[in-house]
């Protein structure tokens, strides 16, 4: 069995937010407090985590979440990286490096405000002070595999940073990050009906580099997933209303979530 935990369901303000507060979200619904998104995957025993949100120490904390054998970023931008610190934490525990995995455009980020945190296969970093973590570049449409779980990396387009999806276990799940588009090239990498898919919807209107509910149902009956997960809300996304307006196997995500998928 598959689960998936849904470590935070926000975008890069949370809900509520210092600036615009609860905004379109009932403030009685405590579906609609959203920490930063990260997303950890147990694929029976192989554990991997998307993105290192700010939030980071708090959820692990609350999922006791001590192991990881892989990490895997979609892009650059903080709220999807900045909790990378929080690392050191595991290799504690693990007494060991931990492979991440990124597009060279986010491995560039990361090592030029992470470099401290890097090693080499055949050494582990103090992590009394500092992460312990083996880079390892990726490319969009060339898989990898962390253990057993097989990973294809695709191209995510029109956001303002480089973003790239994953295609996670032979097509059991695909993860998706911020966006506007994604190409035919892209989607073709899907050759399976998913069980689950995750995708982004920042705002119900869209934003010049986010697609908007409109969109983000367009690309869910295209990709035809069992069922989806739609993650990644701001202040303008109320819980309620976003369920009341998709369809019966589409859910807005909340923090803490939890999806099994049966074998």
């Amino acid at each position: 069995m598959t689960r998936v935990v849904i470590l935070g369901a926000g975008a890069a303000p949370g809900v509520p937010s210092l600036s615009y507060g609860w905004g379109d979200c009932n403030p009685e619904n405590p579906r609609n407090i959203r920490r930063r998104t990260s997303i950890y995957y147990d694929f029976d025993g192989t554990h991997i985590l998307i993105d290192t949100s700010p939030d980071l120490r708090q959820q692990l904390l609350d999922n006791q979440i001590k192991h990881l054998d892989g990490v895997l970023y979609t892009h650059k931008h903080a709220d999807h990286l900045h909790g990378i610190d929080d690392l050191r934490e595991v290799n504690r525990i693990m007494l060991k490096n931990i492979n991440i995995y990124a597009q060279a455009d986010t491995m560039a980020g990361i090592r030029e405000r992470f470099s401290y945190m890097l090693t080499q296969p055949d050494h582990v970093n103090n992590v009394i002070r500092r992460p312990s973590l083996i880079p390892n570049q990726v490319e969009w449409g060339r898989a990898f595999i962390i253990k057993n779980i097989s990973i294809i990396p695709m191209e995510l387009s029109g956001h303002n940073a480089v973003s790239t999806g994953y295609i996670l276990n032979g097509g059991e799940i695909v993860h998706l990050a911020d966006f506007k588009s994604i190409s035919p090239e892209s989607l073709r990498l899907i050759k399976r009906r998913p069980k689950l898919l995750i995708i982004p919807l920042t705002t119900p209107f869209g934003q010049p580099f986010h697609a908007g509910l409109g969109e983000v149902l367009e690309y869910i009956e295209k990709i035809n997933p069992e069922r989806t997960i739609i993650n990644h809300m701001a202040a303008e996304c109320d819980y309620d209303e976003i369920n009341s307006k998709t369809p019966d196997n589409v859910f807005p995500a909340y923090d803490n979530m939890i999806i099994e998928i049966k074998d």
